[in-house]
């Protein structure tokens, strides 16, 4: 399995193994939900990661990176674009600094919350990889005026517990702070309550010295006593 040429196979397997499971049913609930025109297979996230995770490996990031981008690129159905992300999720991707292009790809050209969210565990694992050079991007997405890039900055940290550069997280929050976008909005309550889980202290701090939307100061304060 994988060696050269594997990347195609990989796409092709990835496919045809979503087709397979495809629940007509299903799919059209999903439609509904994600509130979308683009077509579904009814393929479960978690099974859809499990189908990716089982086709044809790739050997090399290179192969890994072209077969990601082929599926999200050419996708025809939702869950050819989970798959993508979810290949770039392998152990052979983490921390790939080469693969920042790809995300900022996924971020734009996916825009809407189910694609961008999934794309956030990679940008945190590249943040926490590389520092140095994800700080800067991760500034500049704050102030882009693409909505979803300014999402993606401020739940960068989702899950970095106590990893989480609060210098980062403060700024990326205070120029959105004003944002009216409710993606926005709702985002910055998700990443306060998330430092909350072990920072509950310095939340609250925050939340006393800022000042926010009320949608992002109850999403930041639900688990607060």
């Amino acid at each position: 399995m994988g060696g050269s040429g594997s990347g195609p196979r990989l796409v092709a397997d990835v496919r045809a193994a979503l087709r397979a499971a495809a629940d007509p049913d299903r799919a059209r609930g999903m439609q509904a939900y994600l509130k979308t025109t683009d077509p579904c297979l009814g393929v479960r996230l978690p099974e859809v990661r499990r189908l990716t995770a089982a086709s044809v490996p790739p050997s090399t990031l290179a192969e890994l990176t072209a077969a990601a981008t082929a599926l999200w690129r050419g996708a025809t159905a939702r869950e050819e674009r989970y798959a993508a992300i979810a290949l770039t999720g392998l152990p052979l991707a983490r921390g790939a600094l080469s693969l920042l292009p790809l995300y900022e790809e996924m971020v734009t050209t996916g825009a809407w919350w189910d694609l961008v969210d999934g794309v956030q565990p990679r940008v945190r694992d590249l943040l926490l990889a590389h520092p140095t050079e994800l700080g800067p991007v991760l500034r500049d997405w704050a102030r882009s005026p693409d909505r979803w890039l300014r999402r993606s900055a401020v739940i960068a940290q989702l899950g970095a517990r106590d990893r989480t550069d609060t210098a980062l997280l403060t700024e990326v929050v205070e120029v959105n702070a004003a944002d009216g976008e409710f993606f926005v909005r709702k985002a910055i309550g998700w990443a306060l309550r998330d430092l909350a889980k072990t920072d509950p202290q310095w939340v609250r701090r925050f939340l006393d010295e800022h000042e926010l939307s009320p949608l992002s100061r109850r999403e930041a304060a639900k688990h607060l006593s």
